[in-house]
């Protein structure tokens, strides 16, 4: 998809409702992420994008600059910045860091929405037997996000925003494997009975072997690297 056809309701965001920080900027580019619109190896034009959100270039630079170092943006000498494409170890430092967050925010997370999980396991199982890849996958995201947003912590729902985005571009390795998406529905759902059964302790320990499945699953259809 086009920039400016993944971008094109950026043009709508009020200017004076936002401090035109670089902080803000990023925001709105790794939530376009986390949602699809922007696909790996995507280029971000700086004259554009400006444009679009009504900031300066030099705020964008420094959007990017945080961008690059949650390995969301890649830079490219002498040839701009592209919506990163995740590699192997991308990949296993991503896992590392749900293995850590999710698996407590299950056990542990005082305002954990059982209900809220329960619609969008209902939205998953929806898009799954219209057989839409693309809407199992943000169910999914929503799922994992809603998990952390238990937490009450504004800080941790803030690293889940960037896992989520970086997330956002691993599945896109999986384009050729519709499959992927469709059992992690039920898997989903196996959480929400556990939960709602108040059986927190079993639901983390499930969620966690199925990071490790999720990971080695991703990992086994990346091309083999060093």
């Amino acid at each position: 998809m086009p920039m400016n056809a993944a971008l094109d309701d950026l043009s709508r965001l009020d200017p004076a409702a936002h401090a035109h920080t670089g902080e803000w900027v990023a925001a709105v580019l790794r939530a376009r992420i986390a949602d699809g619109k922007l696909l790996p190896g995507s280029k971000l034009s700086e004259l554009a994008l400006a444009s679009l959100l009504g900031v300066s270039r030099n705020t964008l630079r420094e959007a990017f600059t945080v961008l690059a170092g949650e390995m969301i943006i890649t830079r490219i000498p002498n040839r701009g910045v592209f919506v990163a494409s995740p590699g192997r170890e991308e990949i296993r430092e991503i896992y590392r860091v749900r293995r850590m967050l999710e698996p407590a925010a299950v056990l542990w997370g005082p305002e954990l929405d059982v209900d809220a999980l329960a619609d969008v396991v209902a939205d998953a199982r929806e898009a799954l037997s219209r057989g839409s890849v693309a809407e199992m996958a943000s169910a999914n995201q929503r799922f994992h996000e809603e998990l952390i947003r238990g937490t009450g912590s504004h800080g941790l729902a803030e690293i889940m925003a960037r896992v989520l985005a970086q997330m956002r571009l691993v599945f896109h390795a999986m384009s050729g494997a519709p499959d992927f998406h469709s059992h992690y529905v039920e898997l989903n759902a196996d959480l929400v009975r556990l939960l709602v059964a108040g059986e927190r302790a079993e639901a983390a320990e499930t969620l966690r072997r199925y990071l490790d499945r999720a990971e080695a699953e991703l990992l086994g259809h990346l091309p083999d690297s060093p």
